[in-house]
């Protein structure tokens, strides 16, 4: 690691994966910590000897720094309910209550803050969860980008579901639930002021609800990730090294709108390595596979979906994609920092 923080620490790659495994890993791992999956799975705590057994709870928390604060498709409240709810659905939770802090900077117009908390609101509604808790913070001018958001989800985790990292095993098909990259590009062409001749919007959207639909197949699912910062190359590289499977991925099978490709090409970009806020990438035993996809289809967020590769006991730990051409490349973790501030 470098001897100081840098941007690349909080772009969702090497950096960042070195700075939690050497840092924040040593000094803090705990059996619950080290699970390395999205939301941290556990026993509510028995009431007393003899008392039946307690459910299983999630739990996750994410910090928000999107700049610009609004965007196509989203805005910094949008997304901190997102995230948090995402990542209680990766582990099969029911999510259910978020906490929410906010660090605002002078100067930001209420009528900015009222339309953010406003978002919040109507994202709270649709993905069915409550915020019960919170906290407010200024910051003096200059501080802040406007505005931080932190939230903390907790959720309920089915009797039966058992996700996570670890649970991948080789032969199982990997399925992304629709086309990739659009919010990072979402994103960036707000910020630059980039107008392209179809808009680009995010994708942000709680999953929690495509995720039980898939659940409610009794289809075996060993994993869900949402592929977030870093994009799909992170996750598949995270996922990979978790349960020391290779993954093989088809360039000609990965979901891509024309316009994040056109996009992509332009700015020079790989889209693999671009932030989404609304798609869920799932690990599934080949042969429920097709079961799944249909299941994410008949979700609004999931009309895209497809299988886009498998994994392999060959070349644990990587990640290689197969080009339309027949070559192979290796699909690293990302270096540096591409997109910042996305999320």
């Amino acid at each position: 690691m470098n001897d100081r923080i840098i941007l690349a620490h909080g772009s969702g790659g090497r950096a960042t994966h070195q700075l939690v495994e050497e840092l924040f890993y040593r000094h803090l791992g705990n059996e619950l910590l080290l699970q390395r999956n999205d939301a941290a799975v556990f026993p509510a705590p028995r009431t007393g000897p003899g008392a039946p057994a307690a459910p299983r709870l999630a739990m996750t928390t994410d910090s928000f720094v999107v700049r610009p604060l609004f965007f196509r498709g989203g805005d910094i409240g949008r997304l901190a309910v997102c995230g948090t709810v995402n990542d209680l659905a990766t582990s099969g939770a029911t999510p259910l209550y978020l906490s929410l802090a906010l660090i605002i900077e002078e100067g930001l117009r209420i009528a900015e803050l009222e339309r953010v908390v406003a978002s919040i609101a109507a994202a709270c509604q649709e993905a069915g969860v409550k915020i019960i808790t919170g906290d407010t913070k200024v910051v003096a001018r200059g501080q802040a980008d406007g505005l931080y958001i932190n939230t903390t989800g907790i959720g309920l985790v089915p009797e039966g579901v058992d996700l996570g990292g670890e649970k991948v095993r080789p032969g199982d098909a990997v399925i992304v639930s629709g086309p990739i990259g659009e919010h990072g590009i979402a994103v960036l062409s707000e910020r630059e002021g980039i107008a392209w001749e179809t808009p680009i919007r995010s994708d942000c959207a709680p999953l929690n609800g495509l995720v039980a639909q898939v659940l409610a197949t009794g289809a075996e699912v060993h994993c869900f990730r949402d592929p977030t910062r870093g994009g799909l190359a992170s996750t598949l590289n995270e996922v990979a090294a978790q349960a020391q499977v290779g993954v093989v991925i088809y360039e000609e099978a990965i979901p891509l709108s024309p316009q994040v490709r056109g996009a992509c090409d332009m700015l020079g970009f790989d889209p693999l390595y671009v932030a989404n806020e609304g798609k869920m990438v799932a690990f599934v035993p080949r042969q429920r596979a097709g079961e799944v996809v249909q299941a994410m289809q008949k979700d609004k967020y999931g009309k895209g979906a497809k299988i886009i590769g498998e994994t392999t006991a060959q070349h644990p730990g990587l990640v290689v994609v197969r080009t339309a051409v027949g070559g192979e490349r290796i699909l690293d973790m990302p270096e540096g920092e591409l997109l910042p501030r996305i999320c």
